[in-house]
């Protein structure tokens, strides 16, 4: 049986009235990118969120956040990225009891097939994103414990450098190399996935392959040189789907958020259409 684990990310919802930015209410951007979800072929196993659940980890917006997901009907995970508050995410989400109730916000569940191991990278009141010797620690023994499993470890902050100048300068700042020695030492990692860049981007990385994905709203603006201005853009909204079949592995897609003209046949009486 194949497992899809869906992921969204860089959510960034505000309370209700409030836009992101000045300018960009980004509740009915997930409303859209809930529907698609719900539209797909294959029903998500899980739904993973990676992190900037909400824009400023305030109550009122976990609030919104939990009648935003309420839709959903199989498990969903939650992620703390930079703009979240671990603390009041455990507040706000009490029937979430796999986030514990204190420390690091990590943890370690099975997705059908799928052993899904989230990692906590977020530094208090900073934007970049720390690994620290007890949160590799964690992680050390969470691959241990799924050593028999093929294992989707998911994280905010990007443990690559992406080429986008000012997301680097508040990516995962320390713990990388570390997380890298002990990522190859696990050939069961199957995907390392990630948020916070607001793109599409795949590199390999310790020997496995490693992922940011689009957010269901605005997108970091693709500009490549190192002095690139830090902005946004309208871009099409988007999420990846990661499908686990035995003997075939993980292969992940990427889903625009909508719904678009057709399908349409690409025959008709067995014959390409002339």
């Amino acid at each position: 049986m194949t497992t899809f684990l869906y992921q969204i990310t860089d959510l960034h919802i505000r309370e209700p009235g409030r836009l992101a930015y000045g300018r960009l209410h980004t509740a009915p951007y997930l409303q859209r990118a809930i529907e698609t979800v719900q539209s797909c072929p294959q029903p998500p196993t899980a739904v993973v969120l990676t992190g900037d659940l909400t824009d400023f980890g305030r109550p009122e917006e976990y609030a919104h956040l939990r009648e935003l997901l309420a839709p959903l009907t199989c498990p969903v995970y939650l992620l703390a990225g930079n703009h979240d508050d671990p603390a009041q995410m455990r507040l706000s989400f009490p029937d979430h009891g796999y986030l514990g109730t204190q420390g690091a916000l990590q943890y370690s569940v099975p997705v059908g097939d799928l052993q899904l191991i989230a990692l906590d990278t977020t530094t208090p009141r900073q934007s970049h994103g720390t690994l620290c010797e007890t949160r590799l620690q964690w992680l050390e023994e969470a691959l241990e414990a799924a050593r028999d499993r093929p294992v989707v470890i998911a994280m905010h902050h990007p443990p690559f450098t992406t080429l986008i100048g000012h997301m680097d300068k508040i990516g995962l700042l320390s713990g990388g190399d570390e997380l890298a020695q002990l990522v190859s030492r696990h050939p069961n990692v199957e995907r390392v996935i990630c948020g916070h860049l607001h793109r599409a981007i795949d590199v390999r990385f310790a020997g496995t392959l490693a992922s940011t994905c689009p957010a269901p709203a605005h997108q970091v603006v693709l500009d490549l040189h190192p002095d690139a201005a830090s902005q946004w853009n309208l871009e099409p909204g988007g999420f990846r789907i990661h499908a686990w079949q035995p003997g075939t592995g993980l292969i992940s897609h990427t889903r625009p958020v909508g719904a678009f003209e057709g399908p349409y046949p690409f025959h008709m009486g067995g014959a390409l259409i002339d």
